[in-house]
This record gives C-alpha cells, structure tokens and sequence, in this order.
C-alpha cells in the first residue's frame, strides 16, 4: 500500500508540469487503480472460479477525479480510494448473486468472494486507523442495503422512488468519500453521470427483454399515458439528466481536460447503447 501511494503522489506531480492529461492518461490512472485493489483483495481459488473482481472503472474515474483535478492528496485519500473499490466490489459481487440460484460452487464462491472483500477493506481502513472513513462507508453500506431490500418488499413505491434507490446504490459510497474529504464540489457530476449510465444499462437490458428485478419495480410503478410508453419514459429521463449534466460540466470549474473527457465517455456509452 505505501508504494502505491508514493507511486500516486509522483504521478500526480508528473502532471502538474510534464504529462499533457489526456483521455489516455486518464484511463491509465483508472488502469492502475484497478490492479492496485486486485492486488489487496487477490486469492488464488477466488480468482480461479469467479475471476476477478467486479470493479466499475466510470466510479474509479470519479474516486481519482479530485487527485486528477489537482484537489489536496495524501497516502489518507490513496487508501480511502482502495477502500471505497473493494467496498463496491464486495456489493458488486453480492448484488450478481442475488438474482440467481446460488446452489453451485461457483455462485457459493461468488457469495464468499463479497464477504471477502468486505473484510478486506476492514482490515485495511483498521490498520490506517481511519475511523471516520470506516463509519461513512459502513452507513453508506446500511443506506444502500436498505434500498437493494426495497425490491423484495411488497410495498409499491413511485417511479420517482426508483430513481432515488438507483441513485444511492450507485453513488451512496463515492458520496460519502466526497463528503468526508470536501470534495462535495464534485458531487451533483458524479450522482448524475453515474445514475445515467445505470439508466442507460437498464434501457439496454428492458430493451433485449433481460428486466432486473428492480427494472420490472419500475415498470409496475410507471403510470402509462397514451404518448409516452416504458421505454421512451426511461429515454426521455436519460435525455433530460444528459442535458443537467451538461450544464454543470459547463459551470463547473474543473479542468477542460476532464470536462472533455466525461463529454467523451456519454457519446461513447450512447453509441454502445
């Protein structure tokens, strides 16, 4: 871990007057992020049978945006980073159980590699003594399970609900990441750009008639009108957040390269979709 946070700090330093910051570079940093939480969360028979980790590489670009923005960093922020990753991959892995028959060894091992994880990123957070990232990731886990429980409860909830658990399951951990280090100026980027791209991977999959639990939640929510199906109702909210999300990259006073780069990433994932 203290060589990967020295590794940061000199990357980090690079850019400030050598390394032009591209879409390039960018994706390198997210690269190696991932490789360093594998490494802290690897076990041979886990890798074997349910390969590796799920990691989001859109949410690491939004944990590394305040270090890639030039924000204050240390070895703290680094392993908090680490932290928040395994934390998602262990509600990754255990989010992909749920929907199936976990009767084989590879659906038994799936379940076990989240528990694993999430005792990976104890270890880590108790041996930095970071108290305080401990108590905002445990609560954001207890925000974000109670919304995943939502979908197995009998209780009709508003359309507009659903998009408030999709919002929390999504972003509820980087949130608390932001929060308790002052990053909150990228807050409204990330819960909308990360809620879209959740939005846009429901669409494709109502689309090819793969409807998740949650999906089908929403659809019996949806109130039909004689203009507007499911499907265009999912597409115009995707249509208005791109246009909010838009607005604040254009207030904002991130850097050109990064604004760029997220700009780049919603017409690459619109086309794929």
């Amino acid at each position: 871990m203290p060589g990967d946070c020295m590794k940061c700090r000199k990357q980090c330093l690079k850019w400030n007057g050598v390394i032009p910051m591209d879409t390039t570079y960018i994706e390198n940093q997210i690269e190696q992020l991932k490789k360093a939480i594998y490494r802290q969360v690897e076990h041979r028979t886990l890798v074997k049978y349910t390969g590796d980790p799920l990691v989001d590489e859109n949410q690491l670009f939004y944990l590394l945006l305040p270090l890639l923005n030039g924000d204050h960093w240390d070895e703290e922020n680094y392993e908090g980073v680490i932290a928040v990753g395994i934390v998602e991959a262990s509600l990754a892995e255990h989010s992909y159980i749920d929907e199936h028959d976990a009767t084989s060894k590879v659906q038994q091992l799936t379940v076990l590699s989240g528990d694993y994880y999430s005792g990976r990123f104890y270890e880590i957070l108790a041996n930095s003594g970071n108290i305080s990232l401990i108590r905002e990731l445990s609560e954001s886990v207890i925000l974000r399970s109670e919304h995943e429980i939502r979908i197995y409860e009998p209780n009709r909830y508003a359309i507009d609900d659903w998009l408030e658990t999709l919002t929390i399951i999504e972003t509820e951990c980087i949130s608390r990441f932001y929060q308790l280090y002052n990053y909150n100026h990228y807050l409204y980027i990330m819960k909308k750009h990360l809620l879209i791209l959740r939005l846009q991977n429901e669409l494709l999959n109502y689309r090819e008639g793969n409807s998740s639990l949650l999906l089908q939640k929403m659809m019996e929510s949806f109130q039909r009108s004689e203009d507007m199906n499911f499907e265009h109702y999912l597409q115009n909210k995707i249509d208005g957040l791109v246009h909010q999300l838009r607005e604040l990259l254009r207030t904002s006073s991130m850097k050109s390269e990064l604004k760029r780069y997220i700009e780049e990433r919603l017409i690459r994932e619109s086309k794929e979709r």
